[in-house]
């Protein structure tokens, strides 16, 4: 019995680490002009919209960003459809998932208390100058 419980978390790792790779190649395919792991470029790193979003929504975002960031109340959207196999879009979404941030409560909770809320989404600054 001990010897089958090992087999399978063996296969399972390794089913894991093949999938892990496969997202990355889609990432490196079809992501990396616009978006970085972890850090800020054209499109949002992946730690920020694994920190906020669910699979079914970042799937969405792949297939229908027009669509779907009308529904998020995004004003615009940069980013290109993707028509992508079901093994591609499931192992992109693992891929950017895997880089959820694990805060703890403690963590979190500061970051509520110091979060800035802006009313506009995109404040135009220049007429803010203009104006004094």
């Amino acid at each position: 019995m001990k010897q089958i419980l090992v087999t399978f978390f063996i296969i399972l790792t390794f089913i894991s680490a093949i999938e892990a790779e496969s997202g990355k190649k889609v990432f490196e395919t079809y992501c990396w002009g616009c978006h970085h792991q972890t850090a800020v470029a054209f499109g949002p790193p992946f730690a920020e919209i694994a920190s906020k979003r669910t699979a079914e929504e970042i799937q969405g975002m792949i297939t229908d960003p027009e669509g779907v960031s009308k529904v998020f109340g995004y004003r615009r959207n940069a980013m290109p459809a993707f028509k992508l196999k079901s093994e591609e879009l499931k192992a992109i979404t693992a891929y950017i998932l895997s880089f959820k941030p694990t805060d703890t409560k403690e963590s979190n909770s500061s970051k509520e208390n110091n979060k800035t809320i802006v009313k506009e989404p995109y404040p135009n600054i220049a007429a803010n100058k203009e104006s004094k």
